[in-house]
């Protein structure tokens, strides 16, 4: 399972600082004027849907006018309410696309043919890393190397 938590985080590295400041622009350019325009537009207790749009049009228009309106005595309850609401569907919506990016296998980033599952250099022992023939990308087969240079080659050769 941890396997799959580093593949989310290694593919998904520069978008966690997209999907932030796509946060920070949806609660200053949709979430703060749709919160004004509730309370706006409730008078007597009474929702008043027509209000609602003219104010709510208003407000996305001019969206800085907005920004200390909300951190009034009347709307903050409202904008705090409106943004958790808002911050909890953009979580789900965002580590639902972050985990569809999980790798299925811990071998799924892996390229076939390559020496990505030796560590340390412990191919070199056998292999070259300068030159000699090519087996994959920095792994050379050294014609210079006494003893047992044998080497299985797994795969096909595509003729057609």
């Amino acid at each position: 399972m941890n396997y799959k938590v580093e593949g989310v985080i290694r593919r998904n590295k520069s978008r966690f600082i997209i999907f932030i400041l796509l946060w920070i622009f949806a609660t200053v350019f949709l979430i703060m004027p749709l919160a004004c325009s509730i309370v706006d537009s409730t008078s007597n207790g009474v929702f008043q849907l027509y209000e609602f749009f003219g104010v709510f049009t208003n407000y996305i228009t001019h969206p800085f006018s907005v920004i200390f309106k909300s951190f009034a005595i009347g709307y903050i309850g409202t904008f705090i309410k409106s943004l958790g609401i808002f911050s909890i569907l953009y979580l789900i919506f965002m580590f639902v696309g972050f985990f569809k990016t999980a790798p299925k296998n811990e071998f799924s980033d892996i390229e076939h043919g390559s020496s990505d599952w030796s560590k340390n250099g412990e191919q070199y022992r056998v292999l070259s890393n300068k030159k000699g023939l090519i087996l994959a990308e920095n792994n050379y087969l050294p014609v210079d190397k006494r003893g047992n240079v044998n080497v299985l080659v797994v795969g096909r050769i595509w003729i057609w």
